[in-house]
């Protein structure tokens, strides 16, 4: 608990105001920040439930952004005691779909959320073009956000266009696609061009796109060097998104499935 209060004291002191928590990582804790993002595994008969749980464990009367974690329905066992089973927190294959019910369903009960004024803005997240598209054939409010994996080794420019012209901020998540990605010698070079870490080049990278990135740090310094970034020619830009593998960091497992769906389910 000392450890994670001093962590975001030293961001909130930096200048960070955007937090992402989620329901399925654990037990959020949250001090003054003025920005909060929750993220829900997605049922729609659980959706008022999850979301008060949630409020009750980050001690808020509302959160300013709060995200559908993935697409997919899943069944939710241990109702009883009503916490996150162990397979939601590791992301593992062996979740099960309940194939009755449609994030659209699930949407509705955001959007009721939303009214109530204790979700200031709804979003999405590992939503792609062809999931955002069914979404907005019912949808009364078009999502906020749309946060996905993101990195010069995914740069996923259509689903940005897309959600551009929709009006959908996208947020990067696993935004410097970790360490193959950080030392990819186009990125190595960009670093000693602008005397900056391979880190940065890759944050500033995201914001001449116009995406918002959540790089993660405990270290104060680091924290402080992921907000000060370099500014990129068009040319330099144009060499990192060049750097595309369509290559993720969440991977398939043997089945084929990611979180109980195939590539093809999730229209990736």
């Amino acid at each position: 608990m000392a450890d994670t209060e001093k962590w975001f004291l030293s961001a909130f002191k930096a200048g960070y105001r955007h937090v992402d928590t989620a329901y399925a990582y654990g037990k959020p804790i949250l001090i003054g920040l003025n920005t909060h993002e929750s993220q829900s595994w997605h049922h729609p008969k659980y959706v008022q439930r999850s979301f008060e749980e949630s409020l009750s464990r980050l001690d808020l009367g509302y959160v300013d952004l709060y995200l559908l974690h993935f697409p997919q329905t899943v069944e939710y066992p241990n109702l009883g005691g009503y916490e996150a089973p162990a397979t939601f927190r590791e992301m593992v294959t062996e979740l099960k779909i309940d194939e009755t019910h449609t994030f659209n369903e699930t949407w509705a009960d955001f959007e009721r959320l939303h009214a109530s004024g204790k979700a200031r803005a709804i979003g999405v997240s590992n939503f792609s073009i062809k999931t955002l598209e069914q979404l907005l054939k019912t949808a009364k409010i078009v999502p906020a956000v749309n946060q996905i994996e993101m990195h010069p080794y995914l740069v996923q420019t259509e689903l940005l266009e897309y959600c551009r012209e929709k009006g959908i901020v996208v947020i990067a998540y696993s935004p410097t696609g970790k360490d193959k990605v950080r030392n990819d010698p186009t990125i190595s070079e960009l670093s000693k061009k602008h005397k900056v870490t391979p880190t940065q080049i890759i944050l500033a990278w995201h914001l001449a796109r116009g995406v918002v990135a959540v790089p993660k740090s405990t270290n104060s310094e680091r924290q402080k060097e992921n907000i000060t970034l370099p500014t990129l020619s068009a040319e330099d830009v144009a060499r990192v998104t060049a750097l595309d593998r369509n290559e993720r960091i969440g991977q398939f497992g043997p089945d084929g499935k990611l979180a109980g769906w195939t590539k093809e389910q999730y229209g990736w």
